[in-house]
């Protein structure tokens, strides 16, 4: 690739040859080449230890590749300090199977907790909160502790939280995995609801009906590689 200006021409996320290896017998990831383009709707799938959760974090900079590069839009994610990825990390929305709710925080509180660590001013989190909480059907709910909450209500707290900042990417890992059939539903048509708004989301499971359901482009991994990447996927595995 040439100089700078080939950057423009990149997918909106680039996994180029990445590997990870944390002991040299079982390397997380292998030769990892892959593009996610803006407004897709991506599920990866594979068992436990395929390389899933190693993938999400060498995305949002947890983790640094052993080799390779990963982009995100101009940004070369491996090379960004620690002092970058607060705002590099503004970019992208992540929601985990366990909630990571503030027990002590009403459903609008831990969702203006995102803005108030950046000094956002009161106006504006009045303004913005309200409407990320309508979004996922939560408006009347805004003064509920999470134990107040059911476990659908309580994911759609934390991905109205991921969506506060408007990010490019919401990146979901797990997110119905503590949830019972209807929840899960109910879940996984918020984050179809959000794509269809231009968000790309990245879902990672390992169930074979939200997969099988969704119709969309799924990326299975198995041991750490790439094992199918195919745009109307099924759930299979090795």
């Amino acid at each position: 690739m040439g100089g700078p200006e080939w950057l423009f021409f990149l997918p909106m996320i680039f996994f180029q040859g990445v590997a990870k290896i944390y002991d040299h017998l079982s390397p997380a990831l292998e030769d990892v080449t892959l593009e996610i383009k803006q407004g897709e709707f991506v599920s990866l799938a594979g068992r436990s230890g395929a390389g899933k959760s190693t993938l999400i974090k060498l995305l949002i900079g947890e983790e640094k590749p052993s080799r390779g590069r990963v982009f995100f839009g101009q940004y070369e994610v491996n090379k960004l300090g620690s002092s970058e990825l607060p705002q590099f990390r503004r970019h992208i929305g992540v929601v985990f199977q366990d909630f990571r709710l503030l027990p002590t925080k009403t459903a609008f509180e831990n969702v203006a907790f995102a803005l108030e660590v950046e000094g956002r001013a009161q106006r504006e989190i009045n303004e913005l909160v309200p409407q990320v909480l309508d979004m996922v059907g939560l408006a009347e709910k805004s003064k509920n502790f999470p134990h107040e909450l059911s476990g659908g209500e309580k994911q759609r707290v934390a991905i109205a939280r991921a969506m506060i900042h408007r990010p490019e990417v919401i990146i979901a890992d797990e997110p119905t995995g503590n949830l019972d059939p209807f929840h899960t539903a109910e879940i996984i048509k918020l984050l179809e609801k959000i794509n269809q708004l231009g968000t790309t989301v990245i879902l990672a499971t390992h169930d074979k009906e939200i997969i099988n359901n969704l119709e969309k482009r799924v990326i299975t991994l198995d041991r750490g590689r790439v094992f199918r990447d195919e745009v109307k996927g099924k759930y299979i595995l090795v």
